[in-house]
Order: structure tokens, then C-alpha cells, then sequence
């Protein structure tokens, strides 16, 4: 089932999803299934799948020399899709991105996933690499999320790269897209911002999931810019349980977000306990997401990091 039509089922009543890692390369999917079993009492709306790209690690030969090897550490997004709709009976929602793939391997990916009943995907530019200081297309791919949904749309219609080919099918995909309630840290600011997420949603995507944020203000701000500027589809809100005192200043800088001080001092007075801090973390996210579903939300989408502990402490007392 889409994303969207589970929201509408929902009759307002706000849904519960979370987000999941691939395995590493060379681990067991059991373990990730692990993870997600801890959760499945609350009835998720759906599991989204992330997609990772390249990386380059250097090696030196005995000779000396020094190569740069291309591997993907996290490989298999398709697939985990596809054993977790089995194994679970869930909708599985992948995360497609720019970086590392050609048009070529997107169209193919999209193939795969409508062969395998699949029909969701989030649309994403993806990051940089570790060694480029800002996001640079890859060679015969999308440079922009704009770009893909393009190549989505496009699919569902009928249309794919090769312009000979026949009585090709139509894929039937469900576009979701992110949102920055924050302001993606590229824009000039937030009315720049919006101009480029109202161009994804004029070019198809159908719901937004929000960057991660820890003041709920920052959410419904973000709502009602949107709703002022024209953007009507869904916007669900992204959530993750502070963790360690480490975060505070790593969250931050990893993904442009500003930390509250009420968030910050309440994890200072309890510096350097692990459980005091983990516990700071779940009470913040409980408050959060209450407030969020009070507030008409239309799901709370958690960012678990494959490890569900804290975020079954949060929902149970949610959902």
C-alpha cells in the first residue's frame, strides 16, 4: 500500500514508521530483523530502507603505493526491502538517491522494485562524499532529487531512458521527498528553501518527511510555511532519541539543526552517565512526539539507526 493512502485510511489518527540501516557488508540480515522486532507490537505503517553509496578507502601495497579502493559498505536496499515486506508482511519504503548511480542503475533499481510489488520510494540527492566538500552528480546521474522524480514520474507513465522500446508498462510509485524544517544548510534561507521543495511537490512527490528536530516548533513553523506557499501533501515528521551527550554538538553539526538549551542543560546536569543521559533523550522524544500527535501529525517517523531500544521506550508510552 502507498504512504499516502495508509495516511488517509488513518481517518487523522496519526501512524507510526521508523527508519532502518542495511546490514554492513558481510552481516547477517537476522540481526537487522532483530532490530525491528522489538517494534512490530505497534503496528508500523511502514519501514523505510536506506541507500548508501560508494566510498573510497585507501590502501598501501607493500611496494609502497598507495591505491583507492571503491567499496559500498552498506549494499542490499532492494533486497532488505523485499525480505522485510516478506518476513513481516510491511510495507518497505527505499530510499533512492543521486550519488554513486547512473540514470541507468536507478531505472533498473525502479524495475526491480516494481517487479517486486514495491511501490513506495523516497527520493533523496543523497550525500557527498567524504572527500568533496559540497554534492557533485556522478557521471550520467541525477544531480538534484527534483532530477529523479523526474525519472520516477516519468516510469509511471510509461517512459523509460530507451525511447524505442514498446509497449513498455507503467510503474505505479508513491514519491515521498524531504523536508527541512531547519532549512536544508545549501539554501539561502528558508523562503529560498521552500522554493525548492514546492518544485517536488509541482513535480510529483505526494508526502514529506522532515529532517530530524528537537524543537517542535521548528515543525509546526515549517507546517505553516508550507500550507502558506501552496504545499498541501502530508509532511510527517522525523524524530530521533538523543543518545549520548556527544550528540548534542555531533547531531548538530552533521545535520544543520539547532539543539534547545532546555535539551542541552537537562543532559549537562547529568554529564557523563550513559543511562541518566539515554533516559534525558527518551523523556525529550516522549514529550516531542505527544506534542506532535496532539498537534495533528499525520504520522511519527523515528530514526532508530537499526537499534530499536530507545525508540520502543518512546513509542510505548506514544502509541
Amino acid at each position: 500500500m502507498k504512504v499516502i493512502d495508509h495516511i488517509s485510511q488513518a481517518n487523522g489518527k496519526t501512524l507510526f514508521s521508523f527508519e532502518i540501516l542495511p546490514p554492513k557488508k558481510g552481516e547477517d540480515i537476522n540481526t537487522l530483523f532483530e532490530a525491528i522486532n522489538p517494534l512490530m507490537e505497534f503496528d508500523p505503517a511502514f519501514i523505510d530502507v536506506t541507500y548508501h553509496r560508494e566510498e573510497y578507502i585507501q590502501r598501501t601495497l607493500k611496494s609502497g603505493e598507495i591505491i583507492s579502493h571503491k567499496t559500498r559498505k552498506r549494499p542490499g536496499t532492494v533486497g532488505i526491502c523485499a525480505a522485510v515486506m516478506n518476513k513481516f508482511g510491511i510495507d518497505a519504503v527505499p530510499h533512492l538517491i543521486c550519488g554513486g548511480f547512473t540514470k541507468d542503475d536507478t531505472e533498473n533499481a525502479l524495475i526491480d522494485l516494481g517487479f517486486l510489488g514495491i511501490d513506495n520510494v523516497l527520493a533523496l540527492q543523497g550525500d557527498a562524499l567524504k572527500t568533496e566538500s559540497q554534492f557533485v552528480p556522478y557521471p550520467g546521474g541525477n544531480s538534484y532529487a527534483s532530477d529523479l522524480i523526474i525519472q520516477i514520474n516519468n516510469m509511471n507513465e510509461g517512459k523509460y531512458l530507451d525511447e524505442d522500446l514498446g509497449n513498455t508498462a507503467k510503474t505505479n510509485f508513491c514519491i515521498g521527498v524531504a523536508g527541512y524544517p531547519e532549512k536544508h544548510f545549501e539554501s539561502i534561507d528558508v523562503d529560498d528553501d521552500l522554493k525548492w521543495l514546492k518544485n517536488k511537490v509541482d513535480l510529483g512527490a505526494e508526502y514529506i518527511v522532515t529532517q530530524m528536530f528537537f524543537d517542535n516548533k521548528k515543525y509546526f513553523d515549517f507546517v505553516d510555511r508550507c500550507r502558506q506557499n501552496g504545499i498541501t501533501i502530508p509532511i510527517i515528521p522525523g524524530l530521533k532519541p538523543l543518545a549520548t551527550e556527544r550528540q548534542l554538538d555531533v547531531l548538530s553539526s552533521v545535520f544543520h539543526i539547532e539543539m534547545p538549551q532546555e535539551l542541552i542543560t537537562e543532559v549537562r546536569k547529568v554529564s557523563g552517565d550513559k543511562e541518566a543521559i539515554k533516559q534525558v533523550g527518551v523523556e525529550w522524544a516522549i514529550q516531542q512526539s505527544k506534542e506532535l500527535k496532539d498537534g495533528g501529525a499525520p504520522c511519527l517517523h523515528y530514526y532508530t539507526m537499526s537499534k530499536s531500544g530507545l525508540t520502543k521506550r518512546i513509542v510505548k508510552e506514544v502509541f
